[in-house]
């Protein structure tokens, strides 16, 4: 989740996207290829050691008059049990989510960030997808609009809840690495984490075969769908991520419930939902799911993510998902190397 500011609003960003071809063996193409492929995922994976991984952080900003943008502790979390909550540990074990929903490393502007995404449907083969924030594959503030602007050496982890590890040989399923990553335009245009950049805070990742046993993403720990239909205030939406700061750890799955409603801040332009939830930092690109069933765990419809909060709230935002975020993910679904759409 990435803080924005609005007197004293604070930007909690991890940002992040790779311009890499890794992690994956295509489904057709010369054996060459293949063991290209092969070697930049085995590189991304060598990369991320133990002591990286631990020294991997949310990137939490808070802004005032005097000392302007500067690191801070992000605001405690509210806590939760039953029916609504605004920041509960989900069960271990329980359903699809359990095992689709992840943690996300990366790197951007010579630093190690953590953000949170999801095995998403796809319409490939030899490939999968992962949907997260935008600002977990792309530097908004420093790239300018560019390809350069992507994050590197991305990294993802499923179900990592049940065996919180270092080292990917020890998680449950292993780790993927992405091939591309995807992005709008605007975000990438936004020039910081504006108003424009909130409403289109989303960001596809491209992952071929990985993991323990070389195989793919989807076809390991299953898949949701995503929705671009908008959705109604007071709308039952579960969330979900590895938040990181404070009271959080990062290690366990953390999920809030409750009605939606609309970012009303002044110059928000009511173009984000807003959730009560206490998840912090690290949860940033964690799905919103409506119709979730809470007893399976198993269905459920992405409509959202975490995307930022405000200091001193006990809330989440997220992007209205629309024709701009399929236009996205149709891109993705074809995607070979990092893009920016249109």
């Amino acid at each position: 989740m990435r803080l924005r500011r609005t007197a004293a609003l604070a930007a909690l960003v991890v940002l992040t996207v790779l311009p890499l071809v890794g992690g994956q063996v295509a489904a057709s193409g010369s054996s060459a290829d293949a063991a290209r492929a092969a070697a930049e995922h085995q590189r991304i994976v060598n990369f991320w050691t133990p002591a990286r991984m631990r020294a991997a952080i949310p990137r939490d900003v808070a802004f005032d008059p005097v000392r302007g943008y500067h690191v801070v502790p992000q605001a405690k979390p509210g806590g939760g049990v039953g029916g609504n909550t605004t920041g509960s540990s989900w069960p271990n074990g329980l359903g699809k989510v359990y095992k689709a929903t992840g943690k996300v490393y990366f790197q951007m502007n010579g630093g190690g960030w953590i953000c949170s995404g999801t095995a998403l449907q796809d319409g490939r083969t030899g490939y999968s997808i992962v949907i997260t924030a935008g600002h977990c594959v792309y530097d908004e503030e420093n790239g300018n609009g560019s390809l350069s602007g992507f994050a590197t050496n991305w990294l993802f982890i499923p179900q990592f809840d049940s065996k919180p590890t270092y080292t990917c040989s020890d998680t449950e399923f292993g780790c993927w690495t992405a091939t591309a990553l995807v992005a709008r335009r605007e975000f990438a245009n936004a020039g910081g984490f504006t108003t424009t950049a909130t409403h289109y805070d989303w960001g596809f990742a491209v992952v071929g075969s990985g993991g323990k046993s070389n195989a793919q993403l989807d076809a390991t720990v299953g898949t949701f769908s995503y929705s671009q239909a908008a959705m109604n205030a007071n709308t039952l939406v579960d969330a979900f991520g590895y938040p990181a700061a404070q009271k959080y750890h990062g290690s366990d799955l953390v999920y809030c419930q409750g009605p939606i409603g609309f970012d009303t801040h002044p110059g928000a332009n009511s173009g984000t939902y807003r959730l009560p939830c206490g998840m912090t930092g690290g949860s940033s690109g964690g799905p919103w799911f409506s119709g979730f069933n809470t007893t399976t765990g198993d269905t459920g419809t992405i409509q959202s993510l975490n995307s930022y909060g405000y200091s001193g709230e006990t809330a989440m935002y997220g992007p209205k998902f629309n024709s701009d975020t399929s236009a996205t993910y149709n891109a993705a679904d074809k995607a070979t190397t990092n893009t920016l759409v249109p």
